[in-house]
Parts: C-alpha cells; sequence; structure tokens
C-alpha cells in the first residue's frame, strides 16, 4: 500500500488526527510519508491547515495541499463563493501519484465526507480514490448515529469497485456510553470491514513527542500499529442484555 485516501463520515469526526497517527506509525517504522489535503476550508491565507497539524503531531512529513478557501463549507461552496478555483479529482489523484513516486506512503485526506462535492461537475475524493486505484481508510465517530453513516459510506466504496481498508474511530470518550460501546460490534459488521483503530478523545492535544509515541497503539497492525481490536471490545463491552452494569 503506497498511497492511502482517509475520508470520514462527515465533519469532526477525528479525521486530521487519524492522519497523523497513521501518519506517525509509518515514521516511526522508518516509511518516507507525504500528506496531501485535497482542499483546505475555513483556512485563510498564511494560516495553519489540516496538513500543517498533521506535520506538527507526526514530525518528519512532506506536507502538500492543493487549494484552500476561507470559509468552512464544502470545497465546491467554497470555491465558488470565493471566486477561485475549484479542485478537480484529477488533480488530486495527479497529485498523490506524485508524491508516491518519491515516498513510501501517501496519504491523502478529504475534507469532511466521502461523497463533500469539490468542483462544480460534482467530482468528489471517491472519483479520486477510483482514478488512484487505492484503498480508502474510513474514519468515524463512536457513539449514536454512526453505523447508518458509516454504512452507507461502505456502500458507496462498494458500489465503485473501490477497496475499503477498515474503519477506525476517531474519537473513543473516556467514559463511553452503550451506544459507542455496542458499536464496537456493530461498525465492523455494517460496513463488513475490519476495525484498524480507535483514538482516545484529546489525543490531538498530547505533546507531539507523546502523540507520536502512542500513536501506533491506537491503530492495528495493518496501518503499522500493535492495537489489537478484540482486546479493545473486551475491555469496552457493554453488559449484557437485561444485565445491569457500571457503564463507566
Amino acid at each position: 500500500m503506497q498511497i492511502l485516501v482517509i475520508t470520514g463520515t462527515g465533519t469532526e469526526v477525528g479525521k486530521t488526527v487519524t492522519t497523523a497517527a497513521v501518519a506517525a506509525a509509518a515514521v516511526a517504522a522508518g516509511r518516507s510519508v507525504a500528506v496531501l489535503k485535497a482542499a483546505q476550508t475555513g483556512v485563510g491565507p498564511g494560516e495553519r491547515g489540516d496538513a500543517d497539524e498533521v506535520a506538527r503531531l507526526a514530525g518528519a512529513v512532506t506536507t502538500a495541499e492543493l487549494a484552500r478557501y476561507p470559509e468552512p463549507l464544502a470545497p465546491g461552496t467554497a470555491a465558488r463563493r470565493a471566486q477561485l478555483p475549484p479542485v478537480h479529482p484529477h488533480e488530486v489523484a495527479e497529485a498523490a501519484a506524485k508524491l508516491a513516486t518519491g515516498h513510501d506512503l501517501v496519504l491523502v485526506e478529504g475534507a469532511g465526507g466521502l461523497l463533500v462535492r469539490f468542483d462544480p461537475a460534482g467530482g468528489t475524493l471517491a472519483d479520486a480514490a477510483e482514478l488512484l486505484d487505492a484503498p480508502v481508510l474510513v474514519i468515524a465517530p463512536a457513539g449514536l448515529g454512526t453505523l447508518n453513516s458509516t454504512e452507507l459510506t461502505a456502500r458507496e466504496l462498494r458500489r465503485r469497485g473501490v477497496e475499503l481498508l477498515g474503519v477506525v474511530i476517531g474519537s473513543w470518550p473516556r467514559a463511553a456510553d452503550l451506544a459507542s460501546r455496542c458499536n464496537l460490534a456493530d461498525l465492523p459488521e455494517v460496513a463488513d470491514t475490519p476495525l484498524l483503530g480507535a483514538l482516545p478523545a484529546g489525543a490531538g492535544a498530547l505533546p507531539p513527542a507523546g502523540f507520536r509515541l502512542a500513536a501506533p497503539t491506537w491503530l492495528a497492525p495493518r496501518l503499522g500499529g500493535t492495537w489489537d481490536a478484540e482486546a479493545f471490545r473486551t475491555r469496552e463491552a457493554p453488559p449484557g442484555p437485561g444485565v445491569p452494569g457500571d457503564l463507566t
């Protein structure tokens, strides 16, 4: 796997911090890593974007950003309102392929969910993944409502013939509720793909050195880490049906 596309089931699900964790684990394993942000929104000129945050947390990675728009909107909408050129899927694919010629791993981070539009023609990150023939990692929230959005994302990838590598929970709460705990079993079932990690809530606030040290423990071996999905499920499992228990 030389190119990995990373998408969320929506916004604010932990996509950037998870991208940083995957990058940190790869760097720790001695791989050269590039991070491509397809379209950055909600950030002005000179301000730090998602790629910069990945580099701050993960360390020695190459970063690239194809476009940025000041308003926090879908890239296509933000480009139109700013009267700036949109990003097209073929540009994302070409940039990722170019980075892959000089790096062991290229992480392509999308904006929001899989089908957020980049351009007036309706181009999306899913189109870029198709052009690249690259696997996609889906970042999902832990709690109530995640099953529907995760399954829809998985179905769309399979409809297009794009490989779904797995699902990572972008922010695992310190005191998980019943829905979150049940979702540890339900997420891989509805997505028909492995659960490949769970990042603790607040991981992005760790000092970079601590983040880099811990990152492999949040990710499964498929992503270069040591996280054990079954052990995590067993530890966080809810009580059985009708059995009272302390969920904290």
